[in-house]
This record gives C-alpha cells, sequence and structure tokens, in this order.
C-alpha cells in the first residue's frame, strides 16, 4: 500500500509538472530588453549565430503556443539551438518596451506574437508577422521550418549561391 501512495504521488507531481510547464510565463516585464538583447548579439556573434525575438506577452495565448510548438518539437527545437540565440521580448501593461520596440520600428503593428531576426551585428535583417506561420488554432511545422531556414546564418552565406 505504501508503494502505491508513492508511485501515485510521483504520478500527480509529473503531471502538475506538465501542466505547470504549459503556462510557464516566458516573458519577463522585469527584465531591461535592451540590456538583454545586447547580451543575445555578444552571444550569437560568437557563436555565429543569429537573435531570433519574440515579441509578445504572457497574457498572449498564441505566443505561448508558439514557443511551446518549437521547444518541443526536436526538429524545430534543434534548428532553434542551432542557429540562434531565442529571446522573449516582453509587451504588456506593466511593460511596453517603448523604446526597443520603437528601435526596431514598431513590429507591434503586425500583432503578437512578432518575430524580429537580428544578425550578430544587432542589425535587423526581418521582422515577421507570425500570422504566416499559423495553421487552424496552431501553427504550421513547414512553414516554421522554412521560415527559420530562410532565415538562419545558413541562408546568408554567399558559398550556398556560388556554382563551384
Amino acid at each position: 500500500m505504501k508503494i502505491f501512495f508513492v508511485v501515485t504521488a510521483c504520478l500527480l507531481c509529473s503531471f502538475a509538472k506538465a501542466n505547470f510547464n504549459d503556462t510557464t510565463d516566458i516573458y519577463n516585464p522585469k527584465a531591461d530588453a535592451a540590456k538583454d538583447i545586447a547580451n543575445a548579439v555578444m552571444l550569437a556573434k560568437a557563436q555565429h549565430k543569429f537573435v531570433l525575438i519574440q515579441a509578445g506577452g504572457n497574457w498572449c495565448s498564441w505566443c505561448l503556443r508558439f514557443n511551446k510548438f518549437v521547444t518541443t518539437d526536436p526538429q524545430l527545437d534543434s534548428m532553434l539551438e542551432a542557429n540562434f540565440i531565442f529571446y522573449h521580448l516582453n509587451y504588456s501593461k506593466e511593460n511596453m518596451n517603448d523604446a526597443v520596440f520603437a528601435k526596431y520600428g514598431y513590429p507591434q503593428r503586425f500583432g503578437f506574437p512578432v518575430f524580429i531576426i537580428l544578425d550578430g551585428n544587432g542589425n535587423r535583417l526581418n521582422t515577421q508577422n507570425s500570422e504566416y506561420l499559423e495553421e487552424g488554432k496552431g501553427y504550421n511545422k513547414d512553414k516554421v521550418m522554412e521560415f527559420l531556414k530562410g532565415w538562419s546564418p545558413a541562408a546568408f552565406d554567399p558559398k550556398q549561391y556560388i556554382k563551384q
């Protein structure tokens, strides 16, 4: 009987953790976004990656859905890890990060989430409306993968396009 209670307790804890992970806050309204992004750019440059900024807020179900989608799919997660420093830029009533959003051309005009790609020097390469990655009540894996590949450092490598 004691084993039954231990096993049951372990299962309940694992279910609670799974549910917690589904709703974990991924945006930090208290973060110094300008400083965090500058650090992400330095890290991206050192690792020969780009920065993928996902702008939105913990209030945004589509933002949380995208994060879960790309971090739980092994292929998408691998593509992210190999090519990007992934940063969540907060936009909420607690902190709208006005200066940061202004710096990147007011991407909030596309709604949320919105994606901003920076190179290793901090130059904005693209702002992506997430609507083009959606399908039904979620995201389309092929569209997301195409987006990530198309804006990865390898896509900007001239050797990809020069015939040998």
